[in-house]
């Protein structure tokens, strides 16, 4: 781990010293991803900093211990030195986490997208339900949330509802949302109290930029229509809805949520490059097979990730076997309790994977 550290830091010494040359800022995008890079090794070589320091003074405490004759001194010595190995101890702690690989994609926006799977009306009411507990929980995080298209289910709900998250590292707390999330209750349409089972699927997909995902626009057809609201009418009487196809991959996308033609073209291309992305992604963990698929960060949509069980008032995520009897607090936002153990589910998984686990 030493070793690692040391390259860290000559790493971090690096980036300071190409972000202050004359010309840094004559790439902008290229400057920006240096001063990043460097506040996030500034972090690690500080804590680095002051563990080296405590090893430095156990060596002290150690070298007293050995030549010092004098009880007091002694048991001064032994004192710091049981206090210092226990410093030792939470900075290898903390360091070991610092230097677990983090994913590029976590500081990005996202697009999340929540649809209706089995369950019919139930299914679609049951996304609205997520719609907004993700809406609340939004709000709480000081984030963004626009949504860019969306289809009404007949009984209320959504059958599919598309946004944007924008804020700080959102992709990288909303990501483990990614799966098939199943409700157990008593639908309003039920007639005999009896509980049913229904699902919604949820998609989260870091927001790709174009320097992130190239796309040859000859493969893409545009069609613009007019924007509809529940029950069909017109939002407004102008073509300012857009969808975009991609011919090699029959990929479909559409947004209606601005007025203008050329807000939502350029919106529904961000849609499409992170589901582009999402495919290249896909393949790429086939090839490289079980060692990506963790338990905890897969983000397959085709997962069954948590359970909402309304007569019992229960939450169960089953990836990490987590259960709260808090269900109307889940359902208005207060997802922290599960987005805290699953990152720390799965830092502990890649901690293993990198061989640094003690």
């Amino acid at each position: 781990m030493l070793d690692k550290l040391e390259h860290v830091k000559d790493r971090f010494e690096e980036v300071g010293q190409l972000i202050i040359q004359p010309d840094a800022m004559s790439d902008m995008s290229k400057y920006t991803k240096l001063t990043k890079e460097y506040k996030d090794l500034e972090k690690i070589v500080k804590v680095f900093d002051e563990y080296k320091l405590v090893l430095d003074n156990i060596k002290s405490s150690k070298a007293i211990l050995e030549t010092e004759k004098d009880p007091d001194f002694r048991d001064m010595a032994k004192a710091e030195l049981d206090e210092l190995k226990e410093k030792e101890t939470e900075y290898e702690k903390a360091l070991k986490q610092m230097l677990i690989p983090k994913d590029p994609n976590d500081s990005k926006d996202c697009i999340l997208e929540i649809r209706s799977g089995t369950g019919g009306d139930e299914a679609a009411i049951f996304a609205g339900d997520l719609f907004r507990m993700y809406e609340r929980y939004a709000e709480k995080q000081n984030w963004s949330l626009t949504v860019l298209d969306l289809t009404f289910g007949s009984a209320g709900g959504y059958k599919e509802i598309i946004s944007t998250v924008s804020g700080a590292d959102v992709y990288g707390m909303l990501k483990y949302e990614s799966g098939v999330h199943r409700v157990q209750r008593v639908p309003a349409t039920e007639t005999q109290g009896r509980v049913h089972t229904s699902a919604a699927t949820v998609a989260v997909l870091p927001e790709m930029e174009d320097v992130d995902v190239q796309i040859d626009m000859n493969d893409v057809r545009k069609d613009t229509y007019c924007s509809s609201g529940p029950g069909g009418q017109s939002v407004n009487t102008t073509y300012s809805a857009v969808r975009l196809t991609h011919e090699p991959t029959g990929i479909v996308v559409t947004c209606q949520d601005q007025k203008s033609q050329i807000k939502n073209f350029e919106k529904a291309l961000k849609v499409l490059r992170s589901r582009i992305y999402e495919i290249e992604l896909a393949k790429h963990n086939e090839e490289v097979g079980a060692q990506r698929k963790s338990m905890v960060g897969s983000g397959d949509r085709s997962d069954k990730i948590r359970t909402y069980n309304y007569p019992q008032s229960r939450v169960t995520d089953h990836r990490i076997n987590k259960t709260v009897y808090n269900l109307p607090d889940v359902m208005d936002g207060n997802l922290e309790e599960f987005t805290s153990a699953l990152r720390f589910a799965e830092n502990a998984e890649r901690l293993k994977n990198s061989g640094m686990e003690d």
